[in-house]
């Protein structure tokens, strides 16, 4: 089964172990994936993920976080996908939650927070939004 958008199915996953409270999900591998993930660590989204190798494309095991009961991601949203892609000016980057949500974009440096392209000067893809 190929998959066009992994970035959406890994979002539904997470989405759904939520609902479930299940303390890890595995879901398919990529670069992207990785540096989401790398994000959402450093941002104490999640409590940790490691990369699983198998004969395949590989598999990133996530560690979900909960704060007294409740998942440390409150919702997590695909902005940009690949019939409709969102993109933005580095003096439009978006604001999720008056500073208190996560903007994940994709620049010419990397991917990154919404905080630290405003910083950088940097525009670019809109993946998603998390808080």
């Amino acid at each position: 089964m190929s998959r066009t958008d992994l970035i959406a199915d890994c979002f539904t996953i997470i989405r759904n172990a939520i609902m479930t409270r299940k303390d890890s999900v595995d879901v398919p591998a990529s670069n992207t994936i990785k540096s989401i993930m790398e994000i959402l660590k450093r941002e104490s989204y999640v409590d940790n993920f490691k990369l699983i190798e198998d004969k395949k494309q590989g598999l990133v095991r996530i560690y979900l976080k909960y704060i007294a009961g409740k998942s440390a991601i409150r919702n997590i949203k695909r902005i940009s996908r690949p019939g409709l892609r969102l993109y933005v000016r580095h003096k439009k980057v978006p604001v999720v939650l008056r500073g208190k949500g996560l903007a994940i974009i994709s620049t010419s440096g990397g991917i990154m927070t919404d905080k630290d392209a405003r910083e950088k000067g940097l525009g670019g893809e809109v993946i998603g939004y998390i808080w």
